[in-house]
């Protein structure tokens, strides 16, 4: 590694898909889900860190989670947590911390990741992600990371890759052909069964000045917002200065105002146990299952045995260990309940219960929080 490396933790998602347990007071990254004892957040904070000091990772979020991100990450400077007034998406984010980076140093290498990601196998992500930093330092490179599919996922962007490495790459390291956003279901089929389409992670390792040019010829207004900025970062008037800038900025992806467009992008495909645990389903798919398909999210009425089971199966349950759940003649059903909310609806039809929820929830004048 010849640069300084840097780490960009994305945490402004709201986790809507993940509803009841995420709120907008405390969202997906900020909870243990997994019964580990870190949050996602945590958890992807102790992977980075095993590759980058601690002081020089920053993470980008909502003003409205600066006390959270402190509290589940002291270790983090309190300049290194970038507060996002309004959400704009991932370029916005990632031009905020960029510009913010350049304003004291004239290069380093820097790993993007999202923060509420599962990661199985660490010691092989660890592997990969330096693999790639490698390639973003030998040239003017914009990596990202492709994970092999095991099944037809229509929840995940594909990235299409070229059939063989190039002289000067890796084996692992591929040329992006094209980014294809989430497919249907026949298509999720061809892609998988070509060899050719990997999933998207959106994982990125490039060096400062490679993404600043990306950003310069890509989106130029919003490399221009952002660079105008220069001598308020780290100053008082930091934090006024993003307020316009995210006002007056539009919302887009790094995907697709920079990855799609770039000519020097490449992928590297990996398998390290990967999810990004946006649904419940995509949850239910990575925990064990009893004998009948049920599901056994630690810390649930499952694994505590407060719950009985007749004839269901291939079923989440996911409620507070003190209460006894019963659930009789159930067929591939997600049952979760807190406090407040008792939700019971079919299992993978997850695009339809985000727009069941939202409706719900706007019929009955309530929220997210």
């Amino acid at each position: 590694m010849q640069n300084p490396v840097y780490g960009i933790i994305m945490a402004g998602g709201v986790g809507s898909r993940f509803w009841p347990l995420s709120r907008n007071a405390k969202p997906k990254q900020f909870l243990d889900i997994l019964g580990v004892g870190r949050t996602f957040i945590q958890q992807t904070f102790d992977r980075l860190t095993k590759i980058i000091p601690p002081e020089n990772i920053v993470v980008v979020t909502s003003a409205s989670y600066k006390e959270l991100t402190a509290e589940q990450l002291p270790q983090v400077p309190q300049s290194n947590i970038l507060l996002e007034p309004l959400r704009r998406n991932t370029a916005p984010c990632i031009a905020y911390a960029t510009y913010k980076l350049l304003a004291k140093m004239s290069n380093a290498t820097v790993v993007v990741a999202p923060s509420d990601h599962l990661i199985m196998n660490e010691a092989e992500f660890i592997r990969v992600i330096k693999q790639a930093i490698r390639e973003a330092e030998a040239g003017e490179n914009l990596i990202t990371i492709g994970i092999k599919p095991n099944r037809p996922e229509t929840g995940y962007g594909y990235i299409q890759m070229t059939e063989s490495a190039e002289k000067s790459k890796s084996e692992e390291v591929r040329r992006v052909k094209t980014f294809i956003e989430k497919p249907t279901v026949d298509m999720a089929k061809i892609l998988v069964k070509s060899g050719e389409f990997v999933w998207n992670a959106g994982i990125f390792i490039w060096t400062l000045q490679t993404i600043r040019t990306a950003l310069q010829a890509h989106l130029p207004d919003l490399s221009k917002l952002f660079e105008a900025g220069s001598s308020a970062y780290y100053a008082a008037d930091e934090a006024p200065f993003i307020a316009n800038a995210y006002n007056e900025c539009r919302a887009i992806s790094i995907d697709y105002g920079v990855m799609e467009k770039a000519e020097n992008v490449y992928v590297i495909c990996a398998d390290f146990g990967w999810s990004d645990l946006g649904t419940w389903t995509s949850l239910y798919l990575q925990l064990e299952k009893d004998a009948s398909g049920n599901a056994l999210p630690p810390g649930s009425t499952l694994q505590s045995g407060n719950v009985a089971l007749d004839n269901a199966k291939d079923c989440l349950v996911y409620a507070p260990a003190e209460k006894l759940v019963v659930l009789q003649g159930l067929d591939s059903y997600l049952v979760v309940d807190t406090n407040d909310v008792l939700m019971v609806c079919k299992r993978g039809n997850d695009n339809e219960l985000k727009l069941l929820i939202n409706n719900t929830l706007i019929g009955k004048g309530m929220s997210m929080a």
